[in-house]
């Protein structure tokens, strides 16, 4: 014969699960949508300053999923010219422009708080 006992309860775990759906990720997810769209202004390089101008945000769910975006809408000749800075391109002489990595390296640190502030919302007690 075998006995399992156990000690203990499951209220932190059910307290965190109960957190986890009160969370405001749409607030969330919005402030950093708006800082985002600042530091990658900030860091386009710019020549026009029309791709620097041209970014912003769009946030999307699908059940418990919740998705941001950031775009840029400089598009010439169906070119989306943030990507043609991101990675470089040809030109029509046959040169080639070396690609500038800015959109990393600015929303780095956009990341790195929002996870944090994500996981603090989700910790809550």
């Amino acid at each position: 014969m075998f006995v399992i006992q156990q000690k203990g309860n499951f209220d932190n775990t059910e307290k965190f699960l109960k957190n986890v759906g009160k969370a405001n990720y749409l607030l969330i997810l919005d402030k950093y949508g708006r800082q985002g769209v600042a530091a990658l202004s900030s860091a386009t390089p710019m020549d026009s300053g029309l791709t620097a101008s041209s970014w912003s945000y769009e946030i999307h769910t699908s059940g418990k999923n919740y998705t941001i975006n950031w775009t840029n809408s400089n598009i010439v000749d169906g070119v989306p010219i943030a990507i043609l800075i991101q990675y470089g391109h040809g030109t029509s002489n046959g040169g080639y422009v070396q690609g500038r990595d800015y959109i990393n390296p600015a929303l780095r640190h956009i990341f790195d708080q929002m996870a944090d502030e994500v996981w603090k919302e989700v910790t809550r007690l």
